[in-house]
């Protein structure tokens, strides 16, 4: 790995392009072979009774293949990331400083359950100049294996942990013997954590998506519903799913009552304030707990707020930074919500679960008077 990183940290990101143009369509075609190592996995963890929602981050089907697909190709097409110059100074004396963008070297990218990371990861670092080595979580490792051998990129460029040993971990996390320069851990809070602790390397760390949805007071009924439902439903599993619903009190009469009735009818769990259990017998009563909490699963936590002053106050409270979305069709209050809120991605009049997905980026922003992201 060492050596590739030092070839890859001067080829031009043009000829990097080819092999991953291959690779998106070499996982076109080896779609069956994928979906049937999957299977395996997934009946495995059926058997070891998983969680529904740890099922649903593990499982590839042809279409999240396909997209899986369609990832690489778009990281293919990427502008060359490396060289690039990010600011340029000149001091008194005539002295020029530039601060160059360059390969990190190699990377290790420890993940637990979803697959499509084994292709993600593969190409981003390829494209940015770096080697990765890549420790897949033990119950997925063989669809990993079957998209890392799919993919058909350079072994030494692109290395696969091939065992379930949970000492690999310890191991990368000890930096190989100087063999990984960063670590970059793709799950859970425990995950994430244990990474944070143990490791001997710097470590590019999100720790969890604790991600809301508020609808402002004029905030579209049909648009809200729609936009509330993807954000929790979609995947419940995702870190861009929806954790909490805030709910304008200027708008609470009219929506309160058809959001949660929506959400319900969904098959979610509603836990609400006071207000919000008025709304309907069914919802249970939230606990302080609940506003910290990722339930990663059918759960939500909601409560009224008083406007937009009162959402970016529990926003900045509770927020993990992740994702966290307006619904309004007041342009001002839209464009206060995006300068104030502190998040990663801040969509407006949009799905916050468009943020698990590669076409999503900071401040993404649909305009208000269209409809809502289909995600």
């Amino acid at each position: 790995a060492r050596a590739a990183a030092r070839i890859l940290a001067t080829t031009p990101g043009d000829a990097n392009r080819p092999a991953l143009e291959a690779a998106a369509v070499a996982l076109v075609s080896a779609t069956r072979t994928i979906l049937a190592a999957n299977a395996l996995d997934l009946a495995d963890m059926k058997a070891a009774g998983r969680a529904g929602s740890f099922i649903d981050r593990a499982t590839l089907d042809p279409q999240r293949s396909e997209a899986m697909a369609d990832g690489v190709a778009a990281i293919a097409a990427l502008a060359d990331p490396v060289g690039r110059v990010l600011a340029t100074i000149e001091r008194p004396n005539g002295l020029l400083i530039e601060r160059v963008s360059t390969p990190l070297g190699i990377v290790g990218v420890i993940y637990e359950s979803r697959p499509n990371v084994t292709a993600d990861a593969a190409a981003l670092c390829l494209m940015a100049g770096n080697a990765v080595i890549l420790r897949s979580g033990s119950e997925t490792l063989r669809s990993a294996i079957a998209i890392a051998d799919a993919m058909g990129l350079p072994v030494d460029a692109v290395q696969l942990v091939p065992v379930q040993d949970r000492d690999a971990v310890g191991e990368m996390l000890a930096g190989l013997g100087g063999n990984i320069d960063v670590i970059v851990p793709r799950g859970g809070r425990s995950l994430v954590e244990r990474v944070q602790g143990e490791a001997r390397v710097p470590v590019f760390a999100h720790l969890e998506g604790l991600c809301h949805v508020f609808v402002h007071g004029k905030a579209d009924l049909a648009m809200a519903r729609e936009i509330v439902l993807n954000a929790k439903m979609r995947r419940t599993g995702v870190c861009g799913a929806a954790e909490t619903l805030l709910v304008d009190r200027a708008c609470a009469e009219s929506h309160l009552k058809p959001l949660v009735e929506s959400l319900l009818s969904a098959g979610c769990e509603v836990r609400g304030d006071e207000a919000v259990r008025a709304a309907d017998p069914r919802v249970v009563p939230a606990a302080e707990a609940d506003w910290s909490t990722e339930y990663l699963d059918a759960v939500i936590s909601a409560r009224i707020v008083d406007g937009l002053d009162g959402a970016l106050d529990h926003i900045a409270r509770w927020s993990s930074h992740h994702t966290d979305a307006i619904v309004t069709a007041d342009e001002a209050a839209a464009s206060r919500f995006l300068s104030e809120v502190d998040s990663a991605n801040s969509p407006m009049a949009a799905s916050s679960a468009s943020a698990a997905r590669s076409a999503s980026r900071r401040g993404a922003c649909t305009p208000a008077a269209r409809s809502a992201s289909s995600s």
